[in-house]
């Protein structure tokens, strides 16, 4: 299953007036393609600290200590504010808690609508920009070693062959230019002659003939050759009646001879508003070798299909072969450098398996082995491999974490609480002591196993991929990156008007449930209720069409009615959209039937971790148990269990387990040191000393143990 994303060790703090504040203490989870995460605990765990490092919107007086956030080869917390303009909105999106707090109260719906649109296909067009530069410099260079090594092959037609492609894209993407303009212009008077369509027959309102002039306007630039040609004298024709009738236009009677004329010229238009795209590619090469002929709806497909087979034929077979060279030279270096990588790796392993650890052996070991990885890696290839881009980052930041921090014992804890006391108490005072936040207190054993993890993921990724026997065709390769660099070109002018941002804004809201969208696109947020609010909220966060999606807590301020509305809406957009989504709650029974994994957190760390199933049948952690008692459902007959106590002071963490206090199972060593991750299954793991082999065998309580009971006879009678 494709990672979308791996959080790893995750530490954030925050400064204030009293002390440093310890929200999120070594988080490490991962997020899968098209699958539901929930994370779950009470308000201060660190769920929504966790999401919004994943942004880069964490607080100014926040700290990140440690970790890494990795998303398509990249570690998100090393991003800059510009770097991150790319990934925030348009890959990764996030509906907050409160709607009030996303929305402009004085300004209108459809206009933060249509803002959020505008400002993501910059960045899209941004990005796209710099990966067609990128890709197109690597696969020339690629070409012309090849060409080096192969004698057969001719630089000079190399570079000939890729001279000419690149002349094709910037004509390609000028014809694309065009091609909207007229597309656009279309589909906007088409969606806006069915809304006034639809106003008249109300009588409401009576006098629009302002905004059906514009309208005229608007019709009149759809010309183009592959939208309407100027030589379709029926449209003309059409047109011209329209913008008659509307100069003639006065009261409701001469309402029906308006709407006739208004609906012939919207079906004029329709079929061109949804009307194939053409290949631009083709037809800028098409047009640099044949004149350009005049296109009438009717053969449009047929001239697409000529031009494409003309394009194919006379060029891009043997732009293709050569494109394939490349890319199997890109690929056999890469795989030679892995051999010899892999060796290393394997090799390694033992520098950092050893009971006591040489900083300098370490860090030695671990520059020669990044610049091993970083020669090894196929930057032309198009799925990244992750593992082997953050390899350096990580191997180094275990390293660091490991030799820098202060060992976990009962004396440097002392020591360390005392000094991180007394150098909040000045900060606190406003006072500059010109000295670091004291470093950490390290659990000597797991920043250990994260050094050879990192190694032995790679060595074993590595491994597998040189012993696989599956051979790879560099043709269907070269097809794939053609395309790509297709697709980039036409992102870069794939530019969305005003009009156009209207136009997708009110299919948005409808997509999300917003009835009578054309006319709530003109309202304020105040006119909206909290459902609603929450639906408008949604939209503006799938505006960029994101790969992830991040819900934190969306249905907390909602009834329940209106949450259930708003979770089924989720669950579908999920299964269209293809989403991988991360949905922060407090509310074990929210994602009962939308989670795949869910992570439970309680003071900053995840006390358990595994699927939906496992949590909610066979839960490990008495803290999950405490949820579930006090979690309502229809059947429960005894009184529900409140969690005792309160969280604890997160400026001064417990020592132990974080839950002892609350946790009426809790054994003295749980005040003592605090549980490792305990593995039940490959996908179930729990913090909790009672996983421990030597600890008493303690039963979850009663209402738990009979609300599994109901569950699965429910389950039981479901799949009879």
């Amino acid at each position: 299953m494709e990672r979308k994303i791996d959080v790893r060790n995750l530490r954030v703090s925050f400064r204030t007036n009293n002390g440093t504040v310890k929200a999120v203490r070594g988080i490490n989870l991962q997020l899968n393609k098209g699958e539901t995460l929930a994370v779950v605990g009470e308000s201060g765990s660190g769920k929504s600290v966790t999401a919004r490092a994943m942004l880069g919107i964490l607080a100014p007086n926040s700290i990140v200590e440690s970790g890494e956030i990795l998303y398509d080869g990249k570690d998100l917390l090393k991003m800059s504010e510009e770097e991150f303009h790319d990934y925030r909105g348009n890959r990764i999106s996030m509906i907050f808690q409160d709607p009030m707090s996303s929305l402009n109260p004085i300004m209108k719906i459809g206009k933060q609508l249509t803002e959020a649109m505008i400002l993501n296909g910059k960045a899209n067009q941004r990005t796209a920009k710099k990966e067609f530069n990128t890709r197109f410099k690597l696969l020339k260079d690629a070409m012309l070693k090849a060409a080096e090594e192969n004698k057969s092959l001719s630089a000079e037609t190399i570079q000939s062959k890729m001279e000419e492609f690149k002349k094709l894209s910037d004509k390609g993407i000028e014809l694309t230019r065009a091609y909207y303009k007229a597309l656009n212009s279309a589909k906007e008077c088409a969606n806006e002659l069915a809304m006034y369509i639809a106003d008249i027959k109300k009588d409401e309102p009576k006098n629009i003939k302002d905004e059906l002039k514009e309208t005229g306007a608007k019709a009149k630039q759809v010309f183009h050759v592959y939208v309407i040609s100027k030589e379709n004298t029926t449209y003309e024709k059409k047109l011209q009646n329209y913008l008659t009738n509307i100069t003639s236009y006065n009261n409701i009677e001469q309402a029906d001879t308006l709407i006739s004329s208004m609906q012939e010229l919207k079906e004029e238009l329709e079929p061109f508003a949804s009307s194939v795209e053409p290949d631009f590619l083709a037809m800028a090469y098409y047009q640099s070798k044949k004149p350009a002929a005049r296109v009438t709806k009717v053969d449009i497909n047929k001239l697409n299909k000529e031009m494409r087979d003309f394009f194919e034929k006379d060029f891009l077979k043997d732009f293709t072969t050569l494109v394939a060279e490349g890319i199997r030279y890109s690929d056999h270096r890469a795989s030679e450098a892995k051999k010899e990588t892999t060796k290393k790796l394997k090799d390694s392993i033992q520098v950092y398996e050893k009971k006591t650890l040489d900083q300098k052996e370490c860090e030695e070991t671990a520059a020669e082995l990044t610049k091993l990885v970083e020669n090894s890696v196929d930057r032309l290839a198009l799925k990244k491999d992750n593992l082997a881009y953050v390899f350096g980052s990580s191997l180094h930041s275990a390293i660091k974490t490991y030799f820098e921090g202060i060992p976990k014992n009962q004396k440097e804890e002392q020591r360390f609480a005392a000094d991180t006391e007394k150098y909040n108490k000045a900060v606190g005072k406003g006072k500059d002591i010109g000295k670091p936040i004291p470093a950490l207190i390290v659990d000597l054993e797991l920043a250990h196993e994260n050094m050879i993890l990192t190694v032995k993921r790679l060595y074993e990724a590595y491994d597998k991929e040189i012993s696989a026997t599956t051979k790879k065709d560099y043709k269907v390769l070269a097809q794939e990156m053609i395309e790509h660099l297709y697709i980039q070109a036409h992102k870069i002018v794939h530019k969305i008007t005003k009009g156009m941002a209207k136009y997708h804004a009110i299919e948005l809201m409808q997509e999300v449930g917003i009835p009578e969208a054309r006319k709530r696109y003109k309202q304020y947020p105040f006119e909206f209720s909290g459902g609603m609010r929450q639906r408008i909220v949604i939209a503006i966060a799938l505006a960029a069409n994101p790969d992830i999606l991040i819900c934190d807590e969306p249905t907390t301020a909602l009834d329940v009615t209106i949450q259930s509305q708003i979770l089924e809406l989720i669950n579908r957009l999920k299964v269209e959209r293809q989403l991988s989504i991360i949905f922060i709650t407090h509310d074990l029974g929210v994602v009962a039937n939308m989670a795949d994994r869910i992570a439970v957190m309680y003071a900053g760390k995840i006390v358990e971790y595994g699927t939906v199933d496992e949590i909610f049948y066979e839960p490990a952690h008495p803290y999950t148990w405490a949820l579930l008692s006090s979690m309502p459902d229809l059947d429960t007959k005894e009184k529900l269990e409140a969690i005792p106590g309160t969280p604890p002071n997160m400026i001064h963490p417990p020592k132990g387990d974080a839950f002892a206090a609350r946790n009426k199972y809790a054994m003295q060593i749980d005040f003592e040191e605090e549980p490792p991750l305990f593995k039940i299954t490959p996908t179930h793991f729990a913090a909790t000393w009672l996983l421990h082999p030597n600890a008493p065998k303690v039963k979850p309580p009663k209402i738990v143990t009979d609300r599994i009971e109901r569950m699965k006879k429910l389950e039981v009678a479901d799949n009879e």
